[in-house]
């Protein structure tokens, strides 16, 4: 059989789909060969006049107009859509539960013990998928118990520069209650929301906290300070998309629409790094631990910093944020723990002392109590599913 002949149409000008190229390429490696047709390009990029003449296998893309789409349609192959943007494409599409991300994003800022919240997303009706991100969100918090959530976008008519828009979004930051943690639509908005908030001088994150998605590690580690995102596991969909679309071209009949998965995890930078407390002493100790926890803080030495009896600070924590002050150690470790493990090349051992544990063998125990799995097995865990 002669080899299948795939166009891919997806950005390379982004992490995200760069990302979604990683995948694809690994599940044709794996499965292929393929003949691949494939430039460089935008997101916003329009289909290439060859495909009119085409004549190929199959067709992943990013469908960002229905231009695109017309023209996809009328070259007649096997084509899967990883945009979601255009509401009745009707085309088979692989990309992320806008609802297990709602309800990752929502659990994130309660953790953190905020009671107000905020989403800063695209204007309605201009991009249903973020659309439905919006309205998931809403629904994670209201299930959660919280009713109220600010929204803010800008009209799709007249759209003001950036500057205007800057200020705007500024007014609207001023005008909720604070502390306030906010979900933006993707890392792009993060971004400006962030720029926003430095321009009429809030404090991030004691003041308000931002959460971006896509993980674009170049974007949020250029924010000031570091933006806070949701990585959604590009790699893993567009290796589902790539092994979609060869059961299509195998001629398999597709019968779902829609195929979506769980968000990978939040990538926790310092946007969103704190706890979000109205009790001076618990704020003081949590910022303690927040910056000291893989120093090898103790509980003892917190004391001391802060001047409150062990009776007094649990009982004020756990009111306030619903865990002790020794359970927070511990998350706050471990989350550093699961980030090096999956990150770097770091041994156990080393990863245990950039933690705080003096001891690799009380490093494991822990860790191993805490997240269900011993640090080797986490770390093969994580390569798998990246």
């Amino acid at each position: 059989m002669s080899q299948r002949r795939v166009a891919l149409f997806i950005e390379t000008s982004r992490e995200y789909g760069r990302g979604l190229l990683r995948g694809i390429i690994r599940y044709e490696r794996e499965h292929g060969p393929w003949s691949i047709y494939f430039k460089p390009g935008g997101l916003s990029d329009p289909a290439p006049e060859w495909l009119a003449s085409w004549r190929g296998d199959g067709i992943i893309a990013r469908v960002t107009s229905n231009a695109m789409a017309r023209a996809i349609r009328r070259s007649r192959v096997a084509a899967i859509d990883l945009w979601t943007g255009i509401k009745g494409l009707n085309l088979p599409a692989v990309g992320v539960d806008n609802q297990a991300l709602a309800e990752l994003a929502a659990s994130h800022f309660i953790e953190r013990g905020f009671h107000h919240f905020a989403y800063y997303g695209t204007p309605p009706g201009e991009h249903y998928y973020y659309d439905m991100r919006r309205e998931e969100y809403l629904r994670a918090l209201e299930k959660r118990g919280y009713s109220v959530c600010d929204v803010y976008s800008e009209k799709r008519r007249a759209r003001p520069s950036w500057e205007l828009s800057r200020r705007h979004l500024a007014q609207w930051v001023q005008s909720l209650p604070k502390p306030v943690a906010i979900m933006t639509c993707h890392d792009d908005a993060g971004f400006q929301l962030l720029e926003a908030c430095h321009d009429a001088h809030f404090q991030v994150p004691d003041d308000v906290a931002v959460l971006g998605v896509n993980n674009d590690e170049f974007l949020c580690n250029l924010s000031i300070p570091p933006l806070s995102s949701v990585d959604m596991g590009a790699e893993q969909i567009g290796y589902e998309a790539a092994t979609l679309l060869d059961r299509m071209m195998k001629g398999e009949k597709n019968t779902r629409l829609w195929s979506l998965s769980a968000p990978k995890k939040i990538i926790a930078r310092q946007s969103t790094d704190i706890a979000s407390v109205s009790d001076r002493h618990v704020a003081r100790a949590a910022r303690l631990i927040r910056e000291h926890a893989c120093s090898g803080l103790s509980v003892e030495e917190l004391l001391e910093q802060i001047s409150a009896s062990r009776t007094s600070l649990y009982r004020r924590f756990k009111l306030q944020l619903g865990r002790s002050p020794k359970q927070e150690l511990t998350r706050i470790r471990m989350e550093k723990a699961k980030d090096l493990l999956t990150r770097t090349k770091l041994s156990v051992a080393q990863v245990a002392e950039r933690t705080g544990y003096i001891e690799s063998k009380y490093f494991i125990e822990v860790f191993n109590r805490e997240v269900g799995l011993t640090p080797l097995k986490y770390r093969k865990r994580e390569q798998i599913s990246g």
